[in-house]
């Protein structure tokens, strides 16, 4: 497996590798990173898909991209997926899935076109005193102390800042700016979290610094994604001969290790209470999902809350056990093992009469009927004791909703502190209780809330214990590499496993550069992994993302002979022009 840049690579085919005839693949778990790899074995590796196997523990596939209409509750997703540009591997694997929408089209397609028209950006990103505009402006509000440490972190070496927290890295007065306001409810980061995976996030995403403000860099299925992405690629496996099998719960993996080599040597699963197994050799490839943000979560309903469950959790308990059998195979207990680090809640809304569209109507300064772009985002409550954030996408957000009704997606990330209309903190909360935080921000007269929320929404909350486990501070080791050394027929792919690339998780694309990677090295597929995005070396946007982060006015460069060597060093060069188009430094 290598990795590769350019037309050259991305448009070549793969010729079929040797002895891809006499292998199986077994995937442990449905999420994006088993689907996506089960569609790189058959469209790159020439795989029969007859030939490959996915089990799962639950009903459905789809792991965390989900959303669905349960009985009584109603629609639930428990998260929405950002989207960019820049995703090249997400979008290598869904240039090769057929749309369910569009005849003759790709999901890809229908994606590009989708963003053409109706591309994303918000009118309004943070309110306060229940629903009026907060007035960030577009603004990071960084002092000269906070612009140095934020260009710290960034310059630093990816091993000082491991098993670093955010909060020991930077200052208070970045943690009272806007910029963190915008960083941290967009990607859901805690102070406490990891000090380099935030260094990852500004590597990553560098050249999206001018769109945090107002998302304008993000995009956003038609749908929720379930039904914009894992339905389509379902649809299109199940077609090739993919072999599903739902309802097996995989406890553990056997291997044999000796120095230099390892092998998976069997599965054993529990389905319908009965014990089983599934017999491995060298041609047996296995596909490990490791760890799960999503794993016990809970829905409440309007009239009861969610629960937190902190008992066993089967995808952390089968890493577990897979781990005690080799330091190569991470810790996840790094990551799992701080359940009130790393829980917040969400909660969906669907919204009943015409009473609650009216607010959203007046913050989203857009008609939520009019099926395009509506928020543009989230909204962030700035005053909010819950740190609350609430989204509108595109709708219907689902195919089958009512069009007389508005699907919202809100979360918190300060769960257990008190709320400031129901005085109890969100995890206590029934989904009605949520709904009356909600619309008490959204400035309905206070005497209306109770029977509105009551009436006119029907709220199902969601608790997810392991939500922002995978930002947990941590060193190299913690999570094992895709491949491990010496492994000859297995890998372990998803948010948890260690990407021989840079790239951050949270993300669709980590899941499905993980699930590439793992089968270009197992069957050596003769075509690159796409790199990720090189803007971290582009001195273009790092210019252009100074000067934002500085809010467009001038960059102070102390002390003063280190600011006269800078221009000195630039002057009559081709990087000085460019210091002029995008910096302004004095003489």
């Amino acid at each position: 497996m290598y990795y590769s840049s350019g037309n050259y690579e991305a448009f070549a085919r793969p010729r079929k590798p040797d002895a891809v005839d006499q292998k199986t693949a077994w995937f442990i778990g449905a999420g994006l990173a088993a689907l996506a790899g089960a569609a790189f074995l058959i469209r790159d590796g020439h795989m029969a898909g007859n030939r490959i196997t996915v089990l799962e523990r639950l009903m459905l596939p789809g792991g965390a991209l989900d959303g669905i209409k349960q009985p009584e509750k109603g629609f639930v997703i428990r998260g929405g997926r950002e989207m960019e540009d820049h995703f090249e591997c997400l979008w290598d694997l869904f240039r090769s899935i057929p749309s369910l929408e569009m005849e003759g089209a790709s999901v890809l397609d229908e994606f590009y076109w989708l963003n053409k028209d109706d591309p994303n950006y918000s009118l309004q990103r943070a309110t306060v005193n229940r629903g009026e505009d907060a007035h960030t402006d577009g603004l990071f509000n960084l002092n000269g102390k906070a612009q140095s440490e934020l260009i710290t972190i960034f310059l630093a070496s990816p091993r000082d800042m491991e098993n670093k927290r955010i909060d020991e890295v930077l200052g208070e007065d970045l943690l009272r700016s806007n910029f963190w306001l915008y960083w941290r409810t967009m990607f859901a980061f805690e102070e406490w979290h990891s000090a380099l995976e935030m260094k990852l996030y500004l590597h990553r995403f560098i050249h999206h610094i001018g769109g945090l403000p107002d998302f304008r860099a993000l995009k956003f299925t038609k749908y929720n994604q379930y039904e914009s992405l894992v339905l389509p690629l379902c649809n299109w496996l199940a077609k090739q001969g993919v072999v599903f099998q739902f309802g097996v719960e995989v406890n553990d993996v056997d291997f044999e290790i000796r120095p230099g080599y390892k092998q998976a040597t069997r599965i054993n699963y529990q389905r319908d209470g009965v014990s089983g197994g599934i017999d491995l050799c060298a041609d047996d490839l296995v596909f490990v999902t490791i760890g799960s943000l999503t794993e016990n979560s809970d829905a409440g309903d309007h009239h009861t809350p969610a629960k937190i469950y902190e008992g066993p959790a089967p995808a952390w308990d089968l890493w577990r056990r897979i781990a005690t059998k080799s330091t190569a195979f991470g810790r996840p207990d790094v990551f799992g093992g701080n359940i009130h680090a790393t829980k917040w809640e969400s909660a969906t809304i669907t919204t009943l009469d015409a009473r609650i569209p009216s607010y959203i109507r007046k913050i989203a300064k857009r008609d939520p009927f009019s099926g395009k772009v509506v928020t543009g985002g989230i909204v962030t409550v700035k005053d909010s004791s819950w740190l609350l954030s609430w989204t509108v996408n595109r709708q219907p957000h689902f195919k089958h909703q009512p069009r007389d009704q508005i699907v919202v997606w809100l979360y918190s990330l300060f769960v257990d502190k008190p709320g400031d209309f129901v005085k109890k903190p969100m995890q206590d909360c029934t989904g009605a209780e949520i709904a009356q935080e909600w619309l008490y921000h959204l400035g309905v007269p206070v005497a209306d809330i109770p029977q509105i929320a009551e009436t006119g929404a029907k709220t199902v909350p969601v608790m997810m214990p392991y939500v922002t486990s995978l930002f947990m501070p941590r060193q190299a080791g913690d999570r094992p590499d895709v491949i491990p050394q010496g492994a000859a027929n297995f890998a372990f792919i998803g948010q948890f496993a260690e990407s021989a690339e840079r790239d951050c998780v949270f993300t669709t694309e980590y899941s499905v550069r993980t699930a590439m990677e793992a089968a270009y090295t197992l069957l050596n597929i003769e075509r690159g992994v796409p790199q990720v995005f090189n803007s971290t070396y582009d001195v273009r946007k790092i210019f252009a993302a100074i000067a934002r982060i500085c809010d467009g006015n001038e960059v102070q460069v102390e002390p003063e002979f280190l600011r006269k060597l800078l221009l000195k060093t630039v002057e009559a060069t081709e990087l000085r022009g460019l210091l002029g188009e995008h910096l302004s430094i004095s003489n």
